[in-house]
């Protein structure tokens, strides 16, 4: 049956727009240029969907427009991306560049699309862009505007639905995609991951860094280095796990995850501690070795003030990234906590997912998540949906009964092994089929990823438009190779590729923050938006863009092209050498001279900047200087055809130790150094071991 492309102008039940609000505002840029826009707020009133519409003046406008798809739909997800700014700003970006933004809450009057019908995203969503046209077309009397839309993790599945399934946009920019199998599995095997590796990440991460072993299972145990072999197969990049080693442990979206598990599928975490070919089941399992069962008594109760003043309450929450939008579904604990008569005791206590629940008292049945535990005190963490959590904690009193419990959180991290996919391509589970192919483990009836995007459908690849892919080489969350996976399906349902590009960026994460303090990241933010100019050059000028990333495909690992010229896509490989060596041994005292080399791929641009930093950063902590504060000098260079720079810089060291310099390097499509949005970035490292 050949499949129907939604057209929503013939659809009766977006006929009911409105608008609410028109005014005038000014965006202001991060180096202090003012952009004057119309800000248009209203809706659809039969489906629930707000919209905002922010376009540039009439003699800016250059015909299209930017939808940006938030990770999770939200009652109001339309105002969300007004707080972004700096590099992270889509409206300034958009008005830069003569198009208008596009926003909606997609329809949902609660976090995470509470609806029946999955469909109302990107139906929704399709409206909404059909809107904004008509109100362009009245304001300044133009033609049909041009519509690319785009969005990252919750949103590339969106965005993959939109640019499928309707015929409302001519061009789509998903990036950092997951597959239809990647959720839950892909979180629940990160934690995992973090549990069992809790005390190995400092060695593996030491051992692939620059000057390292490269042999990141030295000095593991059996059973750290048969997870970290596991989780690699299944595509977790191994050098993603400094943020574990630098002791910043998040297991992300878990918490808003598993109740959707528990609901579809409750005897699983019955079945995980009793049945044979679970984890659980088997007693000499590190499963087992982590559980805790703890009963105890209430002795105290500690609730903070928890009332907000009128400009608290009114704020507009601006969590709409790929990795906060998700946390709006989470209430924070505020510091309240729980005063034990006993708490649990042990060396290695495993005390991540532990839920409080109330046995006795007025609160018998309520569960809260512990954040920590100090002293005799249960800190209660972030805990999810639950709007009453201070009136439940009011209600604790001494004597009440309670049992701190990670069972459930244990059983969840395993539910990937019970999930193999019936679809062979998913090669990432091969590891757990027989040579026949069917599972060597035991099996779920319900296969959780296929409903767990929230849109209704499932990637099929047959694209309405012209679509580039961005895909993060370090993404700890959705994985590398989620991106060739639809590659491979869009070859498979067009017939080709030819409407289709796919970039990998190196030192990326699964995050588009690009604020945070490492240098061991980067962010992808530049080439993003310079995706966005390329799939509408590619859409109004018939401008094919760049050639995509050439890569092998090894499992669940993607390993980009060595050299610029062998990998194309759209960023820049840079080296770093120290005294010539990516590992320079020197005495206090003793310069060391810094060395860069980068090459662009074809047709990709030119270096505009590099900055060296002489020492680690750690992420999301303050810090007292500027990274990347010594401004190397640009020598540009060709070789082999490729155009690259070169830079310099020396420091010396005053202290023994063993430090990690970076250098950071800066790309534009036009060589334009001043341009804030489209820098692309990439940086190298090396290892400086200081002795007396």
């Amino acid at each position: 049956m050949e499949k129907v492309i939604y057209d929503v102008k013939s659809d009766p039940d977006y006929k009911d727009a409105y608008i609410d609000l028109k005014e005038m505002r000014v965006r202001v840029l991060a180096d202090g240029t003012q952009i004057p826009f119309h800000y248009v707020h209203g809706g659809f009133k039969k489906k629930g969907v707000k919209f905002s519409f922010c376009f540039p003046e009439k003699e800016q406008y250059k015909g299209r427009f930017f939808h940006y798809l938030s990770p999770f739909p939200g009652p109001d997800e339309e105002v969300a991306s007004l707080t972004r700014e700096g590099l992270d700003d889509h409206i300034a970006f958009s008005l830069s560049n003569g198009a208008y933004f596009v926003e909606s809450n997609m329809g949902s009057t609660t976090m995470f699309g509470a609806k029946t019908d999955n469909q109302l995203v990107w139906k929704s969503s399709a409206a909404v862009a059909e809107y904004s046209r008509e109100v362009v077309m009245e304001l300044y009397g133009c033609s049909r505007p041009f519509g690319y839309v785009y969005g990252g993790s919750g949103g590339g599945y969106k965005t993959m639905a939109c640019i499928e399934n309707t015929n409302a946009w001519d061009g789509a920019c998903p990036f950092i995609i997951g597959s239809p199998v990647s959720l839950p599995n892909s979180i629940a095997l990160h934690a995992q991951g973090q549990r069992t590796l809790r005390h190995a990440f400092p060695k593996i991460i030491d051992a692939l860094d620059a000057g390292g072993s490269g042999d990141m299972y030295a000095g593991l145990t059996e059973d750290e280095q048969a997870m970290l072999k596991e989780v690699t197969l299944m595509g977790f990049p191994p050098k993603a796990w400094f943020f574990e080693a630098e002791g910043h442990v998040d297991d992300g979206s878990l918490p808003v995850l598993t109740p959707g598990v528990k609901m579809a599928d409750p005897s699983y975490f019955e079945d995980f501690w009793k049945l044979p070919g679970y984890a659980g089941a088997d007693p000499k399992s590190n499963a087992v070795r982590d559980r805790l069962v703890f009963h105890g008594v209430v002795k105290n109760v500690h609730v903070p003030g928890t009332d907000l003043n009128a400009d608290e309450a009114a704020e507009i929450d601006g969590r709409n990234g790929v990795d906060t939008a998700w946390q709006k579904m989470l209430t924070d604990g505020k510091d309240a906590w729980i005063e034990m008569e006993e708490v649990p005791t042990g060396e290695d206590l495993y005390l991540k997912g532990v839920n409080i629940r109330f046995e006795t008292g007025a609160a018998q049945g309520k569960q809260l998540l512990l954040g920590d535990i100090k002293d005799h005190c249960l800190i209660i963490g972030m805990c999810y949906g639950m709007d009453d959590l201070m009136e439940v904690l009011a209600s604790v009193r001494p004597g009440d009964r309670i049992v701190l419990d990670n069972s459930d959180y244990i059983a969840i991290q395993h539910y990937y092994r019970h999930q193999v996919p019936a679809d062979t391509d998913f090669h990432a589970w091969d590891q757990f089929r027989k040579a026949d192919g069917s599972p060597a483990l035991p099996q779920r009836a319900v296969e959780m990823g296929y409903g767990f995007n929230g849109t209704g459908t499932v990637q099929d690849g047959n694209l309405q438009g012209k679509v580039i892919l961005t895909q993060s080489l370090m993404d700890e969350s959705t994985f590398p190779w989620c991106g060739d996976w639809y590659r491979n399906t869009v070859r498979k349902s067009m017939g080709n590729e030819d409407s289709f590009r796919i970039y990998y960026m190196e030192h990326c994460i699964h995050g588009e923050n690009p604020s945070m303090h490492s240098n061991r990241i980067t962010t992808y933010l530049g080439a993003l938006y310079q995706a966005l100019l390329d799939v509408s050059d590619w859409v109004e000028r018939g401008k094919e863009p760049l050639a995509s990333s050439c890569y092998t495909c090894d499992g669940g690992q993607i390993h980009p092209a060595e050299g610029a010229g062998e990998r194309k896509g759209i960023q820049q490989t840079v080296t770093l050498l120290a005294n010539g060596s990516a590992c320079a041994h020197v005495r206090v005292g003793e310069p060391v001279h810094f060395t860069m080399e980068a090459f662009v791929p074809e047709g990709a641009g030119r270096i505009t900047a590099a900055g060296f930093d002489f020492k680690d950063h750690v992420i999301f902590q303050p810090i007292e200087e500027p990274m990347y504060s010594t401004a190397g000098t640009i020598t540009e260079i060709v070789k082999d055809g490729l155009y690259g720079a070169t830079s310099e810089a020396d420091h010396t060291y005053e202290a023994p130790g063993t430090y990690f310099a970076s250098v950071l390097v800066q790309m534009n499509r036009d060589g334009n150094a001043a341009e804030l949005f489209t820098q692309v970035k990439n940086l190298a490292r090396v290892r400086v071991v200081v002795t007396e």
